[in-house]
């Protein structure tokens, strides 16, 4: 796993949950904040985009923008976002390139069976598309807060 705290975020093209083309270059001069989560409608995928969706304005405030990514389709990630109303753009990476560059596609146990599979991580990028923090240990429900306070404290 590559460390990528300090290095140039790795950009990329990605079809939105609007199926628009979505680029981090598109957000050249904003704070990002790049969350990767396993699965659209699941427990704990549905507690951090709902409470980043209701961290909202706090998070534009402090001129951070949110983008969700995971492998689901562009449909999946359109139902997802319609049913918990979230406020910020959900990529959908079905090739996994993305997952691989930020290395969060990896091997995970669960019931002791191995899977490949997308862990729940995320980078934040300033507004040069430098990575400033790295979150390896995500708690889906105090994410938010957690962002708000390192961007705070940059």
């Amino acid at each position: 796993m590559k460390d990528l705290v300090g290095k140039k975020a790795p950009d990329f093209k990605l079809m939105n949950d609007e199926g628009k083309e979505t680029s981090l270059a598109d957000y050249k001069g904003k704070m990002v904040l790049l969350y990767f989560y396993p699965k659209d409608m699941t427990p704990g995928c549905t507690t951090e985009a709902c409470t980043l969706r209701d961290r909202m304005n706090d998070l534009k405030a402090l001129n951070v923008v949110v983008l969700g990514v995971s492998a689901d389709s562009v449909e999946s990630h359109k139902k997802f976002k319609a049913k918990e109303r979230l406020n910020f753009p959900l990529l959908s990476d079905p090739d996994r390139k993305v997952l691989e560059a930020y290395s969060v596609w990896r091997e995970k146990s669960m019931y002791g069976r191995l899977f490949m599979g997308i862990v729940r991580e995320s980078f934040l990028i300033d507004k040069n598309g430098i990575v400033v923090k790295h979150y390896n240990k995500v708690k889906p429900a105090e994410h938010a807060q957690e962002v708000i306070d390192d961007v705070k404290a940059l």
